[in-house]
Order: structure tokens, then sequence, then C-alpha cells
């Protein structure tokens, strides 16, 4: 199957059991998706597993709910008593009702529901999507092949009293009920066929450690990459490397660190980043300033305004960024914002997704980098996970470092583990050839965007956008990576080129082939007018370049472009 005979809705790769990327071929798709068009949400065979609850976890949550709820109450389900505790001090938080409920399945196997009002569920998945900490598909499928009717409850809590929307890539409705053909459905086999037997606890162990091995050597070998004011040498080891099951957990979680280590305090949001970081600050916490513009002096003015409120208390909390950030692909100025948290003892959490530890090294100047693993570390699009890196040279290490293995629970499901660490072995071969596929796609499309009549009115991509601060952070042989953005002129030249580019369309990025959506549509379908204000525009085309051949590149791309210019001269011609 071609990448543009992806079905809508079907998963990417096609017959994947775990893929987390759903086939959306069309503008018109997308626009169907994010209004919750029947036709578009009847197709979809896969989804992405923080932003809905996916088949194998509705039909887990089906079962228990039968056993343990009421017709009146809906779920959630997590690996741990204290994600499913969190999630019920979340709602409690919130006026809601909820109350969990452990099911032991087996000894090595137990379940927590979190019960909730069905009408409070959109406000429940909040806390699924910007924590990420809800059981995995792996989990679900391995729970159903072995669970059995007689299973009960081993403990539960009863509901709290009632103390004194956004809407972004997916319904916030409850799940329907799945068919009831559905929950006999058996998928016990699926680790034995694919893997010829099921991975056991030491396998999973021997993979985490090998992961953590590896993302502390690839920081370790970057060590001194650049150069600049507030470097310092950095001597991390893999016991500085935390694993947890999304990037957006890893994020998350270093947030909930922050404010146990230094207090509740204002954090900052630094540049345009992707929705979900800015939506965890708003939801935790006493709030955030968000500089979409990145703006260091607006930043400046900031902290000596709450400086001077109280000079003996530090102004913000944290500062977090994206290096570089998604979609406007552009970096930040580590070495200014270092000497800014030097100055005012605030921390510093850069989220290296889209740069990834083979392009750049931003370490140095954290003090702690946060990575979506789900992305092109595992490059396949069928299992999810994330990193937190602390920062051993810097001041606040030794309390960060004493709290997080105080507070840190590994709830990174073994299977989702082996196959993320099988996944990884050739990240750095993948990501150095998505460098040079990507970067011929760019240059290619920088030459198209200076013709006169060329609809495409900016390329966002490292080698243009702030460039300076990326190569000061480039390590040697680094490249830009695979992910770049294009504006339009007009809606209708977007709608074209997306339209006819013959890749994989759906909502994600970073992985092992090229991937197209139209963001702004995707993650700002209610605030468009407010992305456009900071140059993120409803014509606008992120793309994830894979490990195609660089010729099929060149072609499928060539024929969007001509695509894009036939659609701007209609328009041209329509206003003549």
């Amino acid at each position: 199957m071609t990448p543009s005979e992806y079905p809508l809705g079907s998963p990417i790769p096609a017959f994947t059991e775990h893929a987390i990327t759903p086939s959306l071929p069309t503008w018109g798709d997308n626009v169907g998706y994010q209004a919750g068009e029947a036709r578009v949400m009847d197709a979809m065979q896969a989804l992405y597993p923080r932003f809905c609850i996916i088949l194998d976890v509705r039909k887990l949550s089906a079962l228990l709910e039968q056993k343990f709820g009421t017709p009146s109450e809906s779920s959630l389900l997590f690996p741990s008593r204290k994600s499913a505790e969190a999630c019920r001090a979340f709602l409690a938080a919130r006026d809601v009702l909820a109350r969990v409920v452990q099911h032991c399945i087996s000894d090595q196997l137990c379940i927590f529901l979190v019960l909730f009002p069905r009408d409070q569920f959109s406000t429940a998945k909040k806390f699924w999507q910007y924590t990420g900490l809800g059981i995995s598909s792996r989990l679900a499928t391995r729970c159903l092949s072995v669970l059995t009717p007689a299973t009960s409850p081993t403990s539960s809590t009863p509901p709290y009293l009632k103390p004194g929307a956004h809407r972004h890539y997916a319904s916030s409705k409850p799940p329907r009920e799945p068919p009831a053909e559905l929950l006999g459905t058996d998928k016990s086999e699926y680790l034995e066929k694919r893997y010829g037997s099921t991975p056991g606890v030491g396998a999973a162990e021997l993979a985490k450690a090998a992961m953590r091995r590896h993302i502390a050597g690839v920081h370790v070998r970057n060590e001194g990459a650049g150069g600049g004011e507030a470097e310092v040498e950095v001597a991390v080891t893999e016991h500085d490397v935390f694993l947890f099951p999304t990037g957006m957990t890893a994020i998350w979680s270093a947030h909930q660190l922050a404010l146990d280590v230094r207090g509740a305090k204002k954090s900052v949001c630094f540049g345009f980043q992707f929705v979900d970081t800015l939506r965890l600050l708003e939801e935790w916490g006493p709030g955030y300033y968000f500089l979409g513009h990145s703006s260091i002096d607006e930043l400046e003015g900031i902290l000596e305004a709450e400086q001077a409120k109280n000079p003996h208390e530090p102004p913000i909390l944290a500062l977090f960024t994206e290096f570089p950030s998604n979609p406007l692909l552009r970096s930040a100025d580590l070495p200014r914002l270092r000497t800014l948290a030097d100055k005012y003892d605030f921390l510093i959490v850069i989220d290296t997704s889209i740069g990834n530890f083979i392009n750049v090294e931003t370490l140095p100047f954290a003090d702690i980098v946060v990575t979506s693993l789900t992305k092109l570390f595992s490059g396949g699009s069928n299992v999810m996970g994330g990193s937190l890196v602390l920062n051993p040279a810097r001041k606040h290490y030794a309390a960060l470092k004493e709290r997080l293995l105080t507070i840190y629970e590994d709830v990174y499901f073994d299977e989702e583990a082996i196959v993320m660490e099988r996944n990884s072995r050739n990240f750095s071969e993948r990501a150095t050839k998505i460098n040079a596929n990507a970067e011929r796609v760019c240059d290619f499309l920088y030459a198209s965007s200076q013709e006169p009549s060329s609809p495409i009115t900016e390329i966002f991509y490292p080698k243009w956008q702030t460039a300076a601060h990326y190569a000061a952070r480039r390590v040697p042989g680094g490249g830009f990576g695979g992910l770049f953005s294009l504006a339009f002129a007009s809606l209708r030249a977007a709608e074209a080129f997306f339209d006819v580019l013959p890749c994989a369309k759906s909502p994600s990025h970073g992985t092992n082939f090229t991937l197209a959506c139209p963001y702004t549509i995707l993650a700002h379908y209610g605030e468009l007018d407010w992305a456009a204000r900071y140059g993120v525009p409803s014509a606008f085309v992120r793309v994830s370049v894979g490990l195609e051949d660089p010729g099929w590149l060149h072609d499928a791309f060539a024929s969007a472009v001509r695509a894009a210019e036939e659609a701007h001269r209609a328009d041209a011609n329509a206003g003549a």
C-alpha cells in the first residue's frame, strides 16, 4: 500500500496492531475530524492514544464499568494507584466526584479505575490527555487476554466529598460502548506472533536500562557542542535519565517536580509551542506567562516586575521552551536565557523532541531536558514513550534528584519499553538520513518560494529560522531535523498542496515515513485567529520528512507545489 492509498481512518503504517497515527488524507477530512463529522469519526480505526480512548482501552473500560460502575458513571484506567489518585485529585479540584477501584487481573497485572459521572468525561479527559498517564494500548490488550469474569476488586475507595474546553484533536464526548462481539476478541497471541515469545520482566528491565544508557551516552558524546556564555561541562549518566510512558508525561512530571521542589509560582512558556504544553501549564499550578513571540526583552520585563514585588523570592518557577519549536521551528537564545535563569534563580526545561539528541545539544543550558521518544527515537509510529534528563552540573540538581527519586514510579509498561528499545537501535542512522532528505526537500521548496508567483510565503525550518541560535547548539555532523512547515498565500493553495502531496497524512511527526498535516486546523481549530496572531495561519502545512528515496520525495513535493501554484493562479484570476 502506497502512502497516498491509506483510506480515511486506517492505521499508519498499514496493518499495524498498535499504530498511533490514523490516516486523514485530505484537508476536508481534517476539518471533518475536528468538526466531529460522522463520516470521519466512524471511519477511525487508529487514534493517537493521548488524544482519544483507543479501542482496546474502551473495551477494557466497558468490561470493568459493567462490574464496578453504575449506569451514570464513566471511567479512565491507570497503571498505578498513584496515577489514579492524581486523576481523582484533579477532578476533585474541579468539583467532580470520583472514586478509585483497584482490579488485579493477575499477581503482576493490576489496573486502577477512576469512576466519575459520565457527563464529566470531558473534564476527566483533560487529565488523560495532558499527563499521558493512562494505560497503554499494549497493557489493555494484555489485560483483555487474561481477564476472567470471576476476578473481584482487591480494594476500593469511596467518592470524594464535594470540596467547599479546550477541544484538541478529538471529541470530548465519552467513548461509545463497543459492540458486544468486540469484548470477546482475543488478541493474546499478538506479541508471540510478532516476537516468538512473550517478553518477560527481565527483558523489559534490560530494554529500559539500554535506553537510559543510550540517551545518557548521546548527551555525553555531544558534550561541549557549540559554545557560548553560561555553558557548563555536563557529566550525565544513565542514573540521571528517567523514562515515562509518553513525552507529555515527562513534561508534566518536570512541572510537578519543579512545583514540589521550588514551590507554587507561575512559569513561562517561551515561544509558540505545542498546544498541550500550554494547556498543562494552565491546568496545574498558579498559571503561566505566554511569550509566544519569544521576546527575551518581554521576559526580562516580567522578571524585573515580579522580583520587585518580592526581592527575596525567585520571580518565576521555570521557563519551558522547545528547541526548536513546534510548528515554527524557531530556536531560543539559550545562553541568554541561562544567564537570566542564574541571575533570577529559576529552572529551565527544554523539550528537544524536534531537534533530537543527534542534532543538537541543549543540556548544558538546561536544568531538565524532556523528549518525546514516541517521535524519531522510535520512528515506527507504533509505541509511545518519553524521557526526562537532569543536568548534574546545575545548582538545583541535588534537590531535584532527591525529590524525583522519592516520587518517581516506573509505569512504563514492559512490552511498550521492549518495542521502543528495538525501534531505537538504529536511531542515529535514521536521523542522519532524514536530516539529509529534509534539507534537500526544503532547499527545493525554498527555491520554489523565490519565484514571484509562488504561493509559498514562508518556510519554517531551522536552517532559516533563528539560524544563529540553532547553529550554536548544532553538534558536529548534526543536521536540521526532519520537520518543517509551510505558510501559503491562500487557504486554497494550502489545501491543494496538501491534497496532492502523495504521502501519509496524520497529526504526528518524527516517523520513518513522510507525514503531513494541516497543523493549525488540527491543533487550533477553535482559536484560529489567536494562532494567526503568533504567525501560525490557517493556510499552514506541517511536514515530517521520512526515509523515502530522495528522487521520490522530490517528485512528490514538486507535484504538490504545482497544484498549489495552479490553485493560487485560479484564486488570482477569480479576483481579477
